[in-house]
């Protein structure tokens, strides 16, 4: 039996999921844009997909600017509708950022659900959100991307109000819309409000759990979505997170201990992916998880060296690094998944246009000892190992060396406690100057 069309009249605005329905992606290309070297819409199928709508057609259109009105042209938006017709589509996603209006407009002529991909993705973050913390970010940004939506969604009111012909609507339909537009933005803004307040305390709670680990070397993987962070915490910690072959599979920061030898204590952070226009306020509402990264040591900056426009992701993700505060934090770029490569020249451009690029497969472990060693590096410019000998009777001063130093070895002679430590060159410092510390081993 065919599938039963549904008119856009019985589909609710507010369902802004799309598991399992039927969609047609559409995707305006401007003169000089990136995906120009990618096929347009390949990515917007990965996200469709993880979405779980199933896709029944799709349609592009070249050209330098959008129309104001309906984004598409004309003729565009006919064709689009001929195809959501054709195909019995429930949904048409567009792989760009649609004003409010340009929404509205597109869902009349088209009569199905319109989602921009900023819609896209926070319905891909409400889905795998699992956590207390996710889940609050993204009611967050989710609010904060309806809240000027508002007023659309009311234009039932106006129609309403207008059936009974004439420019006034008449009495008694002159206020209850209006009213209710606005109690709904009064409960909207509360709610913003009250989940800035639980988030803030989230990241105060999370910076300063961070800043607890101040004795430890701290690395954070960051990197385009489904670049293979996962994976590669998993063969560098002997995690078992999940690894999904999809858009978004981590949602919330995990942290293990890396053995990497040497007395050193590493702690390495599997943190959420990112991707090409990421909305700002997911960015923004995503702060407390992304306090990982403003707070490491050094980042480990993973793209998929199997892609055919690596710098295109890694350009996304720096502007992202940007946007948080931590465009200058120390980095390594790894190139991953070099074991799906059918030729290792395809790494030139990496190695040539970023020089201490380290070639690697977290599934195989090819170049994983390069990296210790690179990683080693980071660490011996920052740490120093020391015997020093303290007075036994000075405690404020050795709780001060023990909450900032990794403990290797403790001894008593007469009257001293003598410490092997590995500490911070700061702190190390510090002690070196103390009259009341003796480094026996500078």
């Amino acid at each position: 039996m065919p599938r039963k069309y549904r008119p856009f009249h019985e589909t609710a605005r507010g369902e802004l999921h799309v598991l399992r329905e039927r969609a047609v992606l559409a995707g305006l290309l401007r003169r000089g844009d990136a995906r120009g070297y990618e096929e347009p819409l390949s990515e917007m199928r990965s996200l469709v997909g993880t979405a779980g709508a199933d896709i029944v057609g799709e349609v592009i259109q070249k050209k330098d600017r959008p129309n104001p009105a309906r984004f598409f042209g004309r003729g565009k938006v006919e064709e689009i509708a001929d195809l959501v017709k054709e195909m019995r589509a429930d949904v048409v996603i567009v792989d760009n950022d649609l004003s409010p209006a340009q929404v509205r407009s597109l869902e009349e002529a088209l009569k199905v659900k319109v989602i921009d991909r900023s819609e896209l993705i926070l319905d891909i973050f409400a889905t795998h959100a699992k956590t207390r913390q996710a889940k609050l970010q993204v009611e967050l940004a989710q609010l904060e991307y309806s809240q000027p939506r508002l007023k659309k969604m009311w234009t039932h009111l106006s129609r309403l109000a207008g059936a009974g012909g004439g420019g006034d609507p008449g009495i008694g339909l002159r206020g209850p819309g209006e009213t209710q537009l606005e109690t709904d933005r009064r409960i909207v803004n509360k709610r913003i409000a009250d989940l800035k307040k639980k988030i803030s305390k989230i990241s105060e709670r999370k910076k300063r759990e961070v800043q607890t680990r101040e004795k430890d070397f701290t690395i954070a993987l960051v990197g385009y979505t489904n670049a293979g962070k996962s994976t590669l915490f998993n063969s560098l910690t002997g995690a078992d997170v999940k690894v999904d072959d999809k858009l978004f599979a981590t949602l919330d920061t995990r942290t293990r201990l890396w053995d990497i030898g040497r007395n050193y204590r590493v702690l390495l952070s599997d943190t959420v992916g990112f991707i090409r226009n990421l909305p700002h306020h997911l960015v923004a509402s995503f702060n407390a998880t992304l306090e990982e990264v403003s707070q490491a040591n050094l980042l480990l900056h993973v793209v998929d060296g199997s892609r055919t426009d690596p710098s295109r992701l890694i350009e996304a993700v720096k502007s992202v690094l940007g946007e948080i505060g931590c465009a200058g934090k120390p980095n390594v770029l790894l190139a991953n998944k070099i074991d799906l490569l059918p030729d290792p020249v395809e790494l030139r451009y990496l190695q040539e246009n970023y020089g201490d690029c380290i070639p690697i497969s977290a599934k195989s472990g090819e170049g994983i000892d390069r990296l210790a060693g690179t990683i080693t590096g980071h660490i011996d410019q920052r740490y120093q190992e020391l015997v020093l000998a303290i007075h036994a009777g000075l405690g404020k001063l050795i709780s001060f060396v023990e909450e900032r130093a990794n403990i290797l070895e403790r001894s008593y002679e007469g009257d001293s406690v003598v410490l092997k430590v590995l500490i911070e060159t700061r702190h190390a410092e510090r002690l070196r100057r103390n009259p009341d510390v003796e480094v026996i081993i500078p």
